[in-house]
């Protein structure tokens, strides 16, 4: 699986004018599984994710995790994040069929709240407005073991 975690302040998501996610001091992590992948791939990327230490310490040092700040997630499907790039024209061949695609996102949604870390979703496939407050920036591209 595949995930690029962004530290903010704020983030929300809206489908059709309507705010179906919203966080404060968290992670946005836009998530894509990728063809092949399993529940072990998605749990492997959850745990990676609410450990990842992004947020700063007393020091200003970036050394904690969203556990240790009592952050939340806002976490949104996004299979683009599959893109080959070859070309000009972006293909998706090795993004997981819709299916698998949905039940693998919802897996890592729940995994990362089964750590203790309050979840805010998209919606799978729908058409959605993503608006963050990137806190650095702090942008960082995950992919899970194989």
């Amino acid at each position: 699986m595949r995930a690029l975690v962004q530290r903010v302040s704020e983030a929300r998501v809206t489908v059709d004018g309507r705010v179906v996610g919203e966080i404060g001091p968290g992670l946005l992590v836009l998530v894509c599984a990728m063809q092949g992948d399993t529940d072990a791939q998605s749990q492997w990327l959850a745990r990676k994710v609410v450990n990842l230490r992004i947020f700063r310490d007393e020091q200003e040092r970036m050394n904690r995790s969203v556990l240790d700040i009592g952050g939340s997630a806002l976490v949104v499907s996004q299979f683009t994040l599959a893109a080959e790039t070859k070309g000009n024209r972006p293909g998706f061949s090795t993004a997981a069929a819709p299916d698998d695609g949905k039940r693998l996102y919802e897996h890592f949604s729940s995994a990362v709240a089964s750590y203790g870390v309050p979840v805010a979703n998209g919606v799978f496939g729908a058409d959605m407005k993503v608006a963050l407050v990137n806190d650095g920036p702090v942008t960082i591209w995950l992919d899970s073991e194989r």
